[in-house]
């Protein structure tokens, strides 16, 4: 029977293919959440995922949800929305309040697993240039966004929020202009949901994963060029 490996400081991960399949593709317990562990991790396809104040755990699922930015699914709707031009972008302008916005309570369960020790370890990484946020205004105000970790040719998505109608999408539509613009096509969307495959996100192995992976996550960490038009019209 596999065993959970607790991480010692320090420690680097197993193998993943030594991930649970119950609970999918948990990996190890334990570590620290520093910049430098985290790169590791993604480096590797392995990310945390954990409430506070359990250990960090870290984890490797198979199948993996990928969304490839060329594979972008734009509804009718979500077309009109973007062409009635009443949103506002930007990158990185308020990293910290994405995550906090996306740390706040959902309707489906009254919160989420980001909690004060992940916020301070993520803008960290901002501040070295290794998160990002893509941020959607509404007369000024934040009403949508999404942050992760890019790497390479890749794009790590963490989580995203919405607090008016189709922000979060709007999010995800300038994502992937970004990833276009910038030559790159690979976002990561760790688990399967019913949202992010209406934009047309896949799931594909872990193995097939690592693949794309391996072709991406050495590229030049400036490939990726964080700018968005002002409005949300011009992604069109």
């Amino acid at each position: 029977m596999a065993r959970l490996q607790c991480l010692a400081p320090g420690e680097d991960f197993p193998p993943t293919s030594e991930a649970l399949d119950y609970p999918n593709g948990l990996l190890a317990a334990g570590g620290e959440l520093t910049p430098e562990r985290l790169l590791a991790a993604y480096r590797r396809g392995i990310f945390p995922w954990f409430q506070e104040p359990e250990p960090v755990l870290w984890w490797t699922p198979d199948p993996r949800s990928v969304l490839f930015a060329d594979e972008l699914h734009l509804s009718r709707s979500l077309r009109k929305t973007l062409r009635k031009n009443a949103f506002e972008l930007a990158a990185d302008r308020h990293f910290a309040a994405v995550m906090q916005a996306c740390a706040g309570p959902r309707r489906d369960d009254g919160g989420t697993w980001i909690g004060g020790s992940m916020v301070e370890a993520y803008c960290e990484l901002n501040a070295l240039g290794h998160a990002h946020s893509v941020e959607v205004y509404r007369e000024g105000a934040l009403v949508g966004g999404l942050y992760g970790v890019s790497m390479g040719g890749a794009f790590f998505g963490e989580s995203m929020f919405s607090r008016v109608p189709d922000a979060s999408k709007i999010a995800l539509v300038a994502l992937t202009a970004i990833m276009l613009r910038s030559g790159c096509r690979l976002i990561d969307c760790q688990v399967e949901s019913e949202h992010l495959n209406s934009l047309g996100a896949r799931n594909i192995s872990r193995l097939d994963f690592e693949r794309e992976l391996a072709q991406t996550v050495h590229m030049d960490p400036g490939t990726i060029i964080w700018q968005l038009p002002g409005r949300c019209g011009d992604l069109l």
